[in-house]
């Protein structure tokens, strides 16, 4: 599947794919112990509305954008990264809906996010931080050149530089 994804900045009609992901609790399950019972966000609509006005369009301390497989159109995630004032850094996300895991999408995604904040935007850095049973995304973060700069409260952090990402590059 290398290369077959594409970084694509949602327009407001596309928020149907937002709110399915959103709503999708096989997608969402990591989200549970944020949103219990399943992880689900409350209000996806009302929160792709939200997204539209505050996200979209706010680099670089904003980015959003979906995923797109170039061979069909497809939606198969999205990606983000935003600046955090009170850690200075940029946090950044990565979600593939679950249908599409397992087919290398979260390693492209994940290598397009990169490339977008270090390269097109200038990021500094970016930070990630889960549970360390999510085992699939320590994996793909730490084969980009994430490292663990710690755990908080059972919560793996993970960074990596610009300097780093061009680096390696």
């Amino acid at each position: 599947m290398q290369n077959d994804l594409a970084l694509y900045v949602p327009q407001p009609q596309d928020g149907w794919f937002y709110v399915k992901m959103m709503s999708d609790p096989a997608t969402m399950a990591y989200n549970a112990p944020w949103f219990p019972p399943d992880g689900c966000i409350p209000a996806p609509e009302a929160e792709w509305q939200r997204l539209q006005t505050s996200w979209i369009g706010k680099e670089p301390e904003r980015f959003y954008a979906f995923l797109r497989r170039k061979s069909d159109g497809a939606f198969v995630g999205d990606v983000n990264y935003h600046y955090d004032p009170k850690h200075d850094r940029h946090e950044m996300g990565i979600v593939i809906y679950a249908p599409e895991r397992g087919k290398g999408y979260g390693k492209e995604g994940l290598r397009l996010l990169l490339e977008r904040a270090f390269q097109a935007d200038g990021i500094p850095l970016l930070h990630n931080d889960f549970e360390p049973t999510r085992k699939a995304a320590c994996s793909i973060h730490k084969a980009a050149g994430f490292r663990h700069t710690g755990t908080v409260d059972g919560i793996l952090q993970l960074e990596l530089t610009r300097e780093e990402y061009l680096r390696k590059g």
